[in-house]
């Protein structure tokens, strides 16, 4: 691993589409940005952020998310997802994350990942189906 940097920001930007509408994803019935699309874009922003410090081998997991979902987006309209690092412990890095439509800002989150070693993690999960 290595030194990863506090205050380390990374941007992405999406459109939102019909597939991503609370309708179609089974979070509601209303035709806007479901809330658990919104939650995957800020953990992928939060992966891309870290991404350039880990080493050969190694990726992150998701352990926490608290996330607000403040403002309605509708489809066709674009999403601008920030994701900044404001903590390490050892393997643990903490992200703010905060998502703003054209209009609002729509949600913003708390979230931890921890770096693993991709085989050993992945090795360890699929040794619960031998016992």
């Amino acid at each position: 691993m290595k030194k990863i940097q506090v205050n380390h920001v990374h941007t992405k930007e999406i459109v939102v589409d019909e597939s991503m509408l609370a309708c179609k994803v089974g979070s509601g019935i209303v035709s806007v940005y479901a809330t658990p699309m919104m939650i995957a874009a800020m953990e992928g922003c939060a992966v891309e952020c870290l991404n350039p410090f880990l080493e050969e081998g190694e990726t992150s997991v998701g352990v926490m998310m608290n996330t607000t979902h403040d403002a309605a987006t509708p489809a066709g309209m674009k999403v601008y997802i920030t994701a900044e690092i404001t903590a390490v412990d050892r393997k643990k890095v903490s992200f703010k994350i905060t998502a703003k439509d054209e209009k609002d800002t729509i949600g913003i989150a708390a979230h931890d990942r921890f770096i693993v070693n991709k085989e050993k993690f992945e090795a360890k999960a699929q040794a619960k189906l031998e016992k």
